[in-house]
């Protein structure tokens, strides 16, 4: 079946706003990765920062009110306290948001919210799933030689996201997920697999060039980083379409051309980062 004409041409004018962004924001990522430090904090926080609010925004427009205040500002301490001491004042961090989430919804429920036990539940689940994983962007960076595997990690996921795009767009026939996302397809999706290993594996190689021969990062260890970043970080761009078809949005920001919001963007690396470190962390230190 072929496209519209009109649909054709609005599907070229977002791939062309897709890779200006990419254009503009990787030069900037890739100096904050090599600098690491409270440089990526500084870049992570802001993303993370950014797609709390855009989750808190997403579950009002389904009629829910999570305490934004605590989302976001959950989200922040966790990240600032990853880059400070790692996983040491995390007990302590989740234990406050916790108290303090219950304390905010009660006050909510006295004042006539029915629904502020949901509120208490979402609230939490954003600060978790945001915030906690999103600061294994910073625990990878801070592995031994982790510039160069979050160098590894991030490209495989979207070498696995380009090619499942390209492969499915020209074979796709089966769909993969039909009510979370119909576009997605079961020959997009092993396609993207198979370019995430092969892509993956010749980066390495390129690290490899560039670092002079480190024996942590090795060709087949790209090749199997790259076969479980095309396998799996695909389920958080699934999740995060289940949070969007159940409130009835289509993106949930528009803050990047092309990319929809923040959380749009990092649905996919907060899965990847946190299955990168542990892969890195238990097998190859």
């Amino acid at each position: 079946m072929v496209s519209p004409p009109c649909r054709s041409s609005e599907k070229k004018v977002m791939l062309g706003k897709r890779i200006l962004v990419t254009i503009v924001l990787l030069p900037i990522g890739l100096a904050v990765i090599l600098a690491g430090g409270w440089y990526l904090t500084a870049l992570v926080a802001l993303f993370m920062g950014l797609a709390a609010w855009e989750y808190v925004n997403l579950f009002r427009a389904g009629g829910l009110k999570p305490a934004v205040i605590l989302v976001v500002g959950g989200t922040l301490l966790l990240l600032i306290g990853r880059n400070i001491n790692g996983f040491e004042s995390a007990a302590w961090m989740i234990s406050l948001i916790i108290l303090l989430g219950m304390t905010y919804h009660l006050v909510a429920y006295e004042r006539g919210r029915d629904q502020a036990a949901t509120d208490f539940g979402v609230t939490l689940a954003g600060v978790l799933y945001i915030g906690w994983f999103g600061a294994y962007f910073i625990s990878l960076r801070n592995l031994p030689d982790g510039k160069w595997w979050i160098l590894v990690v991030l490209p495989a996921v979207w070498f696995a996201d380009s090619g499942a795009y390209f492969i499915g767009k020209r074979f796709g026939r089966h769909k993969l997920s039909p009510r979370l996302s119909p576009n997605k397809t079961w020959e997009g999706y092993f396609g993207g697999i198979v370019v995430a290993v092969v892509l993956t594996t010749l980066l390495v190689v390129i690290w490899q060039a560039v670092v002079g021969g480190n024996p942590t990062i090795t060709p087949l260890r790209g090749a199997l980083m790259g076969l479980v970043m095309g396998i799996f970080p695909t389920l958080g761009d699934l999740g995060e379409s289940m949070i969007k078809r159940q409130v009835g949005v289509k993106d949930s920001g528009n803050i990047l051309p092309g990319h929809g919001g923040a959380f749009d963007r990092i649905d996919s690396w907060i899965w990847a980062v946190v299955i990168g470190y542990y892969m890195i962390f238990w097998l190859w230190i």
